[in-house]
């Protein structure tokens, strides 16, 4: 799909409308709500063969009609289906030199470099009509239904179960599986997911990654291939091929010159047959800096004087996937120096560091947080990572550990900083204790950031405004704004200021959105907070104890970065809602 700008520049061009028509035809457009593109098509001003074929002229570029081209299955299979169908591509030919691609978005360079890359060949580029592209993209599934018509998932019931072992073994080596199973990891790597979905449906098979923490659909297999698949994945992570009834867990790694991928795999029975998760775990990722977490000025402040200290816990809370394990490693970076003796607790270890002894937990060997914590005790250790305090064991062991002199990290789930002291209390261990060892809670979550290539800027509308005062306390963020000198004067209310979003474009494929980033608040546990917490005082007690004293809520600190066009309003509510 062509922006209003290119839409304007090759109509002119061809003569079949001037730029006054144009700007005239989109006012109506926007007020009916419509892409200009299909509303000229909806009006019978322009086809889609007459529009891309004037496109083709336009950037000097040939048009191809894929209608009268019949693609080689090799040829087709040159470009893997999710590539394929995210950017529209379709390679139909090919020599010792170049591959041709007919596409839609002749601008789309960066993928054109990747397929360059990934080939080998030089890459020559058609126009051709997104019906075509559609209408090709239903040839990857021909072929694949083609290729596993001789395989079948109704094995009889009195088979012996050593051959069905054999089977799935010999059909994971299958060319076609390997291939399916290749492609979605690969393609997963390229895109930046952190988690691959596989799941069997009554006639298919979906497959959806999760991309800056959202699902998003990739492909849908045919059925057939589904024994092939789950069998590839689990010689992959060395797990029971021919075990359907209960859940498994593995791991296996994918290296080459560009990446260090480990891929951690969880395959659960479901009703449609097994269901797979991977999660994926970047080994060659650099370890970021406080700064790069993007922490503001004073909760930064906070942070760096806490790990200073020589003994106490730092704890990191949040829900699962929120960053809590890449703040931890961050923070433990920082305090990695040769004077001191590192050791942690994992479940399971995600990033190797040098010269710090990480150790895995193991339930089936009753290997647990609690008992590496008590072991780690007579290793003479000056730091301790707790993977999670999950129970009133560990909770008391580490307690314990930082009472004696040990700094220890760790994380908890709660929703907010000051919940948790609730729940170290909740999970039994004395007030007097977590008021003494306790040093700073940071409580977070991951936000979306804009896509800096099609951010716009846009004041909030009414409604808008009105269902954020419903949820929060306006007048307090404002002064918050312009306590921290984001804005000048709080008193002009949120109509006045300037907000940011992505228009959405081919480089975040059209979401708005590209990568993450933190939203922070930093307990710091003062002389005031640990007397409240001796008097058993509440969270909201707490909280405004801690606000009192210039704690920034994870709110406030996504205001800020909305406000600073780093992310949007909607996805700080999206994500602080509870």
């Amino acid at each position: 799909m062509f922006s209003d700008k290119q839409l304007k520049n090759i109509l002119d061009k061809a003569e079949i409308l001037n730029a006054e028509e144009f700007d005239s035809l989109l006012q109506e457009a926007k007020q009916n709500g419509k892409k200009m593109e299909f509303f000229l098509m909806g009006k019978n001003i322009i086809t889609p063969m007459i529009l891309y074929e004037n496109a083709a002229s336009y950037y000097k570029i040939p048009f191809i009609d894929l209608k009268n081209q019949t693609i080689r299955k090799d040829i087709l299979f040159l470009i893997p289906e999710p590539i394929a169908t995210t950017h529209n591509i379709i390679a139909y030919e090919t020599n010792n030199k170049e591959i041709k691609l007919a596409v839609i978005d002749p601008e789309d360079l960066e993928i054109f470099e990747f397929i360059k890359k990934k080939t080998g060949l030089n890459v020559n580029i058609s126009l051709t009509t997104p019906e075509n592209i559609k209408e090709t993209l239903k040839q990857y599934h021909k072929s694949l239904k083609a290729e596993f018509n001789y395989l079948s998932d109704d094995k009889g019931e009195d088979k012996n179960k050593l051959e069905e072992t054999k089977d799935l073994k010999k059909l994971a080596a299958d060319l076609p599986v390997v291939r399916i199973v290749d492609t979605l990891l690969e393609y997963s790597i390229i895109e930046g997911a952190s988690d691959i979905h596989i799941e069997p449906e009554e006639k298919n098979i979906l497959v959806r990654y999760r991309i800056d923490g959202i699902l998003k659909n990739v492909m849908v297999l045919p059925k057939t291939v589904q024994s092939g698949i789950i069998a590839r994945i689990k010689i992959l992570a060395n797990l029971k091929v021919d075990e359907h009834r209960l859940p498994q867990d593995g791991r296996f790694k994918i290296t080459n010159n560009e990446y260090k991928v480990a891929f951690r795999v969880s395959i659960i029975p479901a009703f449609d047959g097994e269901k797979i998760v991977l999660r994926l775990l970047n080994e060659k990722a650099q370890v970021l800096t406080l700064e790069q977490l993007g922490l503001q000025k004073t909760p930064l402040k906070v942070l760096k004087t806490n790990i200073k200290k020589p003994h106490g816990i730092i704890l990191v809370t949040g829900p699962t996937g929120s960053g809590k394990t890449t703040t931890l490693y961050t923070v433990l970076n920082i305090l990695n120096i040769p004077e001191v003796n590192i050791s942690t607790v994992e479940d399971p270890i995600e990033y190797r560091m040098p010269h710090v002894n990480q150790s895995q937990v193991n339930a089936k060997i009753g290997y647990t947080f609690a008992s590496g914590l008590r072991a780690f005790l007579r290793q003479d250790p000056d730091i301790i990572m707790v993977g999670e305090i999950r129970d009133q064991e560990t909770a008391e062991i580490a307690v314990h550990a930082a009472m004696t002199g040990h700094l220890v990290l760790s994380t908890i789930h709660t929703n907010s900083a000051a919940a948790t002291m609730i729940r170290l209390s909740e999970m039994g261990v004395p007030t007097f204790l977590i008021a003494t060892t306790t040093n700073i809670i940071i409580a977070q979550r991951l936000v979306r950031k804009i896509c800096p290539n099609c951010i716009q800027s846009f004041n909030l509308g009414k409604e808008t405004v009105k269902e954020l005062e419903k949820q929060l306390n306006i007048e307090s963020l404002l002064k918050t704004l312009e306590k921290e000198k984001i804005i000048i004067d709080s008193k002009k209310g949120l109509k006045s200021l300037l907000f940011y979003r992505g228009k959405g474009c081919k480089r975040c494929n059209n979401s708005g959105y590209k990568g993450r980033i933190g939203i922070y608040e930093i307990l710091e546990n003062t002389e005031e907070t640990s007397g409240l917490i001796l008097k058993n005082a509440n969270t909201r007690e707490i909280n405004k104890q801690a606000v009192k004293e210039g704690m920034l809520t994870m709110v406030e600190d996504g205001f800020i970065k909305a406000k600073n066009g780093i992310t949007t309003i909607e996805e700080i509510m999206r994500v602080t809602k509870e």
